[in-house]
């Protein structure tokens, strides 16, 4: 079975409680007729949404609650809307690129007043003890609560940005600098700091150094605009020929690249310092490693179904290939600030949310250049 995250970033299936799976929780059901956040939900497995409405939590006194205005939409709302890894619970509300404004803050919340613009990424709760939680890597911690689909620390199914507001711990928010679009912020707390993550841990921010991006979708452009950002000679690989043009003239690549032309591979032999794999099918790896210099470093971002490498690859050149995925708190933060500071903005499709279901179908068939954002905030009204 293949996991997904999203589509060129996928991470493993949620678990949840099996009595869960397939089904409403009890009581669950009386939440479609009222409440206090309204909401687009899926019912059933077909995946189709339609108009909803629950409870949010009150604010507690390390919450925030904010007014969702925008909301990127990821293939993981594909992925669970339609219930492909069996675990998901209905009514689900989607949503896991979140942008909005503060709206209340609790009493011991210090670093967030009301009216400040956040975000809100793929997670909203951890453990907040572990290592990796005392390390800000809370997106490794075994305890750590999807901000959809997931079960949260008093039991409850977590319901995400397809909606009017949500509150959130403040740890898990992120404040976005004045004057970076709301629209444009949703996307990278997915997106954007899933490709950013590998880059850094990487050191894939050495200007003059070669980078290679393979596909060019939501995180594939990302890693095309970080590249570039931070100095690198960067060329994309695709397997369509219609890409060459936006990915050279519309974000500024280097080189472009058929993968399956034996020929261009050939010629790249050695080449690149680092390559950063979003491509989210099963694909050969050799031949993309043997692209790589003494050293280089290639981070796996999806989840084939299988990873198949001829030893030789590896050893004989010191090459590394790497997993990742997601990011920490902190490193969310340095990414959303480092975007703002260089100016790095995600290319987006905006919609209403009474265009969802036809943009998910878009969403499939690969038909969006690079990320769809549901205006929530005029969506309601």
């Amino acid at each position: 079975m293949r996991s997904h995250w999203c589509r060129e970033d996928p991470t493993p299936a949620r678990q949840l409680r099996p009595e869960s799976c397939f089904c409403s929780l009890i009581g669950m059901a009386a939440e479609c007729e009222s409440g206090n956040c309204h909401a687009w939900a899926a019912k059933d497995p077909s995946g189709t949404l339609s108009p909803y409405k629950f409870n949010r939590r009150t604010v507690q006194s390390g919450d925030i609650s904010l007014r969702i205005t925008h909301c990127g939409v990821c293939y993981a709302d594909v992925i669970w809307t339609r219930n492909q890894h069996n675990d998901s619970v209905y009514p689900l509300v989607p949503g896991h690129e979140i942008a909005g404004v503060v709206t209340e803050v609790g009493s011991d919340v210090n670093g967030f007043k009301v009216g400040d613009h956040v975000c809100v990424g793929t997670y909203v709760n951890s453990c907040r003890d572990c290592e990796n939680c005392n390390s800000f890597l809370e997106n490794h911690c075994s305890k750590f609560v999807f901000t959809f689909n997931g079960v949260d620390t008093d039991g409850t199914v977590t319901k995400g940005g397809y909606s009017g507001h949500i509150v959130v711990h403040e740890r898990y928010c992120y404040k976005i600098p004045d004057g970076y679009p709301l629209e444009k912020a949703a996307p990278l707390v997915c997106a954007g700091i899933t490709v950013y993550t590998p880059m850094i841990r990487h050191n894939m921010n050495q200007p003059g150094k070669s980078l290679g991006v393979i596909g060019l979708g939501g995180l594939g452009h990302m890693a095309v605009k970080f590249g570039k950002s931070f100095g690198l000679k960067v060329t994309v690989f695709s397997t369509s020929e219609s890409k060459r043009e936006e990915a050279i003239s519309l974000l500024g690549a280097d080189n472009f690249v058929i993968s399956s032309d034996k020929k261009q591979m050939e010629s790249l032999k050695s080449s690149l310092h680092f390559i950063v794999d979003t491509a989210s099918g099963n694909h050969p790896f050799d031949p993309y490693l043997s692209l790589l210099k003494v050293g280089g470093v290639m981070a796996l971002l999806s989840f084939p179904e299988e990873i198949r490498i001829h030893p030789a690859t590896l050893n004989l050149g010191a090459r590394t290939l790497a997993g990742s995925v997601t990011g920490g708190t902190k490193d969310t933060q340095e990414m959303i600030n480092f975007c703002a500071a260089n100016k790095i903005y995600p290319d987006i499709e905006l919609i209403k949310i009474d265009y969802i279901n036809e943009a998910l179908g878009r969403l499939v068939n690969r038909d969006v250049r690079y990320r769809f954002v549901i205006d929530i905030e005029n969506s309601f009204k």
